[in-house]
């Protein structure tokens, strides 16, 4: 099981941007539909968007789409999320994930967490002026 490590985040202003990272420390995540998520304090864990490795489809959360992009690297050992135009309530922990083996990312079920089962340990983004 790859261990993802996640770097990134911080504080942004309002329209600002940022990247996230989420790695595996040099193996190869090419097998994997990797998924991020974000999360308030009492609210679901919701999914913004995932990555085929293997081929660099994706799909993005209406909430998100037009202002996240997710991409991995040439190695294919990390993916990214570059995050712009924040907002407020952008303001969440984000995660990155592994899907389950038989898991392809492409449709909006695509980002329910249940089909997710190896966490990053997540990293907090502030949105605020």
């Amino acid at each position: 099981q790859v261990h993802l490590v996640q770097s990134g985040g911080g504080l942004a202003q309002p329209g600002g941007s940022l990247r996230l990272s989420c790695g595996s420390s040099g193996l190869s995540l090419d097998v994997y539909a990797i998924g991020w998520f974000r999360q308030t304090p009492g609210k679901e864990r919701e999914g913004v968007s995932c990555i085929n490795v293997w081929d660099g489809s994706t799909y993005y959360a209406d909430s998100v789409k037009g202002r996240f992009t997710v991409s991995r690297d040439n190695a294919q050992t990390t993916v990214y999320l570059q995050v712009n135009n924040l907002k407020p309530e952008d303001t969440a922990v984000y995660y990155c994930a592994t899907a389950k083996p038989e898991e392809i990312c492409g449709t909006r079920n695509s980002l329910s967490k249940a089909k997710y089962y190896n966490w990053g340990q997540g990293t907090q983004v502030t949105v605020a002026s």
